[in-house]
């Protein structure tokens, strides 16, 4: 039986923090929409409530009755969380004076508290919010307060139930990791959640759930679904088939180095090029949204063929993770955004839906990869959009212009492994704009494309920040792409964050 912490979703931007923060300290969590509290409750350890955009007095707000929680788990508020405690139990929450975000310090903690164990005055916590608890209901106390917040935190006496104003999870809550290990010591957690459980637990689900099946999985190179095929292979073995699609919109050398990788992992992998088939399909199309599409519905149609060859198979795997599901649907149960994976292959092929890394966060799977012995190159492989380099070159697509933003980014990329920078970046590549300028080349003017490097760093990948690449290094790079990459004649460096932007261009 796998125990577990259940964080109850009420649609902050940081709740899948939370659950990466409790992985990390090898605790097995589910996070679900605050209205979706498990049936059975065989294995939960205790339960997390996580903010909320909204006020706890919004007619719109999220609510939960609290009596099916309170008092039957330890009880952890966070935030809305908090607020939503307090205000239940007949306490006041007001909308704070100014809007409290940001840095602040704990002035004053209760150090007998269970829950501020081992945590000082003076420590460094992250607010966001715009309302505050002005008034606590009796039975309430007040454990821990900054200057402009009486109350940071509190506790339920004789109630295994605390609420925290600020952000524990956040990375600029410097004491936070500390706070949530403290909660589990709370809930009695064994903390036996790593990858080489989660392995052993898998490979035997994965046994039981197939049984003599056969499977097909659809491989674009990444560490997601590559993780997900040496975890079935080692399942099931030759009752895997895997497909690796080649839409002409790879990097350079890309299909012929992944095979290769494949190969020697011993996969049953079917290479198919099939770049004629998206380069007419996307002749003329400049939308990036159709581009999307079109290459969804081609991968579709290429793996679908495929597929259809191998005979009696049974189920489609897929690289899911955890993130994936959570994204795929708000806590309305909305869908906010399809994810690539899903894409109808399942309903088309009438295929069951096998997908063994659904649980996993990203930085889990690439621990998962180790564990299985993969090669570092693949599992410290950078993100890479599905629809490939079409949604870095800005405009139609063509077969010279995807010819030039090859070489482009494979000169890029292969500096970043050159100079030891490759693993210090979370994302980097090269986009080709959709305007010339002006160069003089040997004496002559020339007209040709400009080209934008992009390479960003992160935490989390919910915020990123433009990398300060070495000057020497950018203008080697630009220097050897002007030089080598027939076409181009400028480089330009994007050093926009996100927010406001995103990390790749479309």
């Amino acid at each position: 039986m796998q125990e577990k912490i259940i964080i109850l979703d009420f649609g902050s931007q940081t709740t899948q923090l939370i659950g990466r923060r409790l992985r990390e300290l090898n605790e097995y969590c589910e996070i679900l929409p605050y209205n979706k509290f498990p049936e059975d409750t065989t294995g939960i350890k205790g339960v997390i409530l996580s903010g909320s955009p909204y006020s706890v007095y919004d007619p719109s707000a999220f609510k939960v009755d609290l009596s099916t929680l309170r008092g039957k788990w330890p009880l952890l508020g966070i935030c809305y969380g908090a607020q939503y405690i307090a205000y239940c139990g007949g306490g006041s929450v007001e909308p704070a004076v100014a809007r409290e975000y940001g840095r602040a310090n704990l002035e004053t903690i209760d150090q007998d508290d269970a829950l501020f164990k081992g945590i000082n005055a003076g420590s460094q916590i992250w607010m966001s919010h715009g309302d505050t608890i002005t008034q606590l209901p009796q039975g309430f106390k007040i454990i821990a307060s900054t200057n402009d917040v009486p109350v940071a935190a509190y506790k339920i006496e004789g109630e295994d139930t605390w609420g925290v104003q600020f952000h524990p999870e956040v990375f600029h809550s410097l004491d936070g990791i500390l706070l949530l290990d403290n909660f589990l010591q709370i809930c009695h957690c064994k903390k036996d959640w790593s990858p080489a459980s989660f392995i052993e637990s898998t490979i035997t689900s994965l046994r039981e759930q197939l049984g003599n099946d056969k499977v097909v999985l659809g491989l674009s190179g990444g560490v997601d679904s590559s993780v997900a095929a040496v975890l079935l292979n080692k399942a099931i073995g030759k009752n895997l088939t895997c497909i690796f699609v080649d839409h002409g919109l790879l990097r350079k050398n890309e299909f012929e180095k992944v095979m290769e990788d494949y190969e020697h992992l011993g996969l049953n992998v079917i290479g198919v090029r099939a770049h004629e088939k998206f380069y007419s399909e996307l002749a003329g199309v400049t939308d990036p949204e159709k581009k999307r599409k079109i290459i969804g519905k081609g991968f579709i149609d290429v793996f679908d063929e495929e597929a259809r060859k191998i005979k009696d198979v049974k189920w489609l795997a897929q690289g899911t993770i955890y993130p994936d599901c959570i994204e795929s649907l708000s806590i309305t149960g909305t869908t906010i955004k399809s994810h690539h994976n899903v894409g109808g292959l399942p309903e088309k092929m009438n295929l069951k839906l096998c997908e063994p890394l659904r649980l996993l966060f990203k930085d889990e799977v690439r621990k998962v990869g180790r564990e299985l012995g993969m090669m570092g190159h693949l599992i410290k492989r950078q993100p890479f959009p599905g629809p490939g380099l079409a949604v870095r070159i800005l405009g139609d697509i063509t077969p010279e212009k995807v010819r030039i933003l090859q070489d482009a980014d494979d000169i890029f990329i292969s500096a970043l492994r050159e100079w030891n920078l490759y693993d210090k970046v979370w994302q980097a590549g090269v986009i080709l704009l959709p305007v010339q300028s002006v160069g003089v080349m040997g004496d002559e003017r020339t007209y040709e494309n400009a080209v934008a490097l992009r390479a960003v760093t992160s935490t989390d990948a919910m915020t990123a920040d433009w990398a300060q690449l070495p000057y020497d290094f950018l203008a080697k790079v630009s220097n050897d792409i002007i030089n080598k990459v027939k076409g181009v004649n400028r480089v330009v460096y994007d050093i926009s964050s996100k927010p406001p932007a995103t990390i790749e261009w479309e």
